[in-house]
This record gives C-alpha cells, sequence and structure tokens, in this order.
C-alpha cells in the first residue's frame, strides 16, 4: 500500500491561535488520516497550545527527521528558540517570535529541497513580526520563492470549497489598477491559476475571468480593459490550450463559479475575489502558496489576536489547508515528481 507523504506542520506564530489550532488537531490524530505528519516549532510552545485549547496532545520531541516515527506520538522537531515564559505573550506582535517563524519556514523549505518531506502547511504567521525581526520581503511567498531559487510565476492562491481564485492586481490601491492591467499580467495569473489546479491532480482546470468595469465595460460604453486588454488575453490562452471563458461581470462570474461551472477564477484586484470568498465561507478559506515547487498552504484567516489565547479558536479552516497541501503532494508524487518524492520512494 502506497504510504501517506510525510507533511511538515508548522506552529505559527507562538503569538496568535495557531499552536493551539495544531495542538487540537494533534489531539484527535487528525493529521494521521492524510499524512505523516511532523510538527515544526518550539515544543514549549506546542505544550502552551495545547494548554490553552484543553488538549492532551503527546508529541514525540526530535532534534532530526530521520527520529520521526509512524504511528505514535506526532513527531515534533524541536527548534528550541522560543520560551513562553519570558519571549512574548500571547496576542502582542513579538519579535523573537517572528524570527522563530522564519527559522520554521527555512527549516521546511530547506527539508523539501532535501526531499525530507513533501510539503508543508503553517498555522497563521505575523507579517509585522517577520519583518521586525529581519525578513526583507513582502511576504512568506516571496521568502519562499528566494529560498527555492524559483523564477516563475507565483503566488497566492485562494481557495472556498472546491473554488480556487487567484488574482492579476494585488495590494496596490484601486485608482492604480487598471494601469497595472495587461496582456503580461493577465496570461501570469491566468498561467499561475491553470498550473495550481493541475498541482492538485485536474487534468484541465475550467477557468471563469472576470471583467474590471461594471457589466463588462458594456460593449466599450463603460470602459474599454475587456475590449482593449482583457478580451485579446483570453484569446491567448485560448491559443495555448487553455479553458479560459468570459470576462464576466463579477457579480455574475462568482455565481456561475460556486454553482461548479469553474474550477477557478482570476480577478482583476483584491476585494473584487476576496468578498465573494469570505461572504460564503470564512471559516473555511485556505491560502495556498501558488506556483512555488513545494505544495504549501495555510488558512486564510490571521493571527486572530482578539481571541488568541482564549481556546475557542475554530480549527476548520486549518483543517481543510492540511487537506489540500497531503492532497497535492500526493500528486506529485503519484505523477514521479522528483523533488516530492523524496522519502517516499
Amino acid at each position: 500500500m502506497e504510504q501517506k507523504p510525510i507533511i511538515g506542520v508548522l506552529l505559527g506564530d507562538a503569538t496568535g491561535v495557531g499552536p493551539e489550532l495544531v495542538a487540537r488537531l494533534a489531539a484527535r490524530s487528525y493529521f494521521d488520516d492524510y499524512c505523516r505528519p511532523v510538527i515544526i516549532g518550539d515544543a514549549r510552545v506546542f505544550e502552551l497550545g495545547a494548554k490553552i485549547a484543553g488538549v492532551d496532545a503527546p508529541y514525540a520531541a526530535i532534534s532530526d527527521l530521520s527520529e520521526a516515527r509512524w504511528p505514535g506520538p506526532v513527531p515534533l522537531l524541536d527548534q528550541k528558540d522560543l520560551d513562553p515564559a519570558t519571549d512574548f505573550e500571547v496576542g502582542k506582535i513579538s519579535v523573537k517570535s517572528g524570527a522563530s517563524v522564519l527559522s520554521m519556514i527555512k527549516l521546511a523549505a530547506n527539508l523539501f529541497n532535501g526531499g525530507k518531506i513533501q510539503g508543508f502547511c503553517f498555522a497563521p504567521f505575523n507579517k509585522e513580526a517577520m519583518k521586525k525581526a529581519g525578513c526583507a520581503f513582502e511576504s512568506e511567498h516571496h521568502l519562499l520563492a528566494d529560498i527555492f531559487g524559483h523564477k516563475g510565476p507565483f503566488g497566492e492562491i485562494n481557495v472556498v470549497g472546491n473554488l480556487w481564485t487567484t488574482r492579476t492586481t494585488s495590494h496596490i490601491p484601486i485608482k492604480d489598477v487598471s494601469a497595472n492591467l495587461s496582456q503580461n499580467t493577465i496570461l501570469r495569473a491566468i498561467h499561475l491559476a491553470d498550473a495550481s489546479l493541475k498541482s492538485s491532480g485536474l487534468v484541465r482546470p475550467r477557468l471563469g475571468i472576470a471583467a474590471l468595469n461594471p457589466h463588462a465595460g458594456e460593449n466599450g460604453l463603460c470602459g474599454r480593459e475587456e475590449i482593449d486588454v482583457i478580451g485579446p488575453t483570453l484569446e491567448q490562452a485560448r491559443s495555448e490550450g487553455i479553458d479560459v471563458a468570459g470576462p464576466f461581470p463579477s457579480d455574475i462570474l462568482f455565481i456561475k463559479a460556486f454553482r461548479g461551472d469553474f474550477d477557478g477564477v482570476v480577478t482583476m484586484y483584491h476585494d473584487q475575489g476576496q468578498i465573494a470568498l469570505k461572504l460564503k465561507g470564512f471559516d473555511e478559506g485556505v491560502t495556498i502558496a501558488g506556483g512555488l515547487p513545494a505544495p504549501i498552504a495555510t488558512c486564510a484567516h490571521g493571527t486572530a489576536y482578539d481571541i488568541a489565547g482564549k481556546g475557542i479558536a475554530k480549527t476548520s479552516a486549518f483543517e481543510n489547508a492540511v487537506k489540500i497541501t497531503c492532497r497535492m503532494a500526493s500528486h506529485l508524487v503519484a505523477r514521479g515528481d522528483a523533488a516530492a518524492k523524496g522519502s517516499l520512494a
């Protein structure tokens, strides 16, 4: 029988809900249903998470992945770099916790590069803490791309249910969106969506593409981006064998998408997709590091300082992140990807 993939489970920022989410799932052996898990972080932080969650979560501290054993208490690769008694306070930004996060990201990426794990999922990070700790990159995705030496398209993929979405422009003012739409930027987003969905096992993903203007521009009466830029880009994508439809006004597009007409959606700007997804499933959403060589996912919500330490954080989004990571990892191994196969060989 084929073995389940070895998946890293990063505790995330110790000041948020991450450790309690990981501990809660470990306590009920959730990870074991989908993978051979190895928790990455400080054992003392994991113990704090279990205490906050009010669960008994047995673990086996290890210093090297070769010491991991399954089944049994979940292996925990102990970083020994963050003491809850002195280094941070739950619910408040901590530079030391940010530094610990940077260490666990680098460790997980290096383990993947070395064929020791087949992917990883992480509990929520705090970007401000990471930057204060010395991260020179815009986000963890940019940091990971640098570690992997990845030169191709990459970016955030947001998932609710079976619908995957990505965007052409991201964290820029609305007034700058139109100027940043070009055949190159839109096609890059289409390529990213298509490749990411294929990494989950879909052979020919169906992509719905959003318009920019109300009513898709009304044939030029309400903007020409659909005629001059988006439409020609879709023709280019079709010539490359990508299944794209649109451009559709986003209010219509997401009705179609949520009823199952598409596997993925490409939007033109940040909130065009985020509002729809968060209204549909705020507690269920997953964020995937699309385009990178490793299967990587996290819950779409953040560190949730307003409820951190109260033991009430819902695990549903993190559960979905685990499942998606394992699905992508299993697909990469099944298709014979050498980098992902690693110790499953």
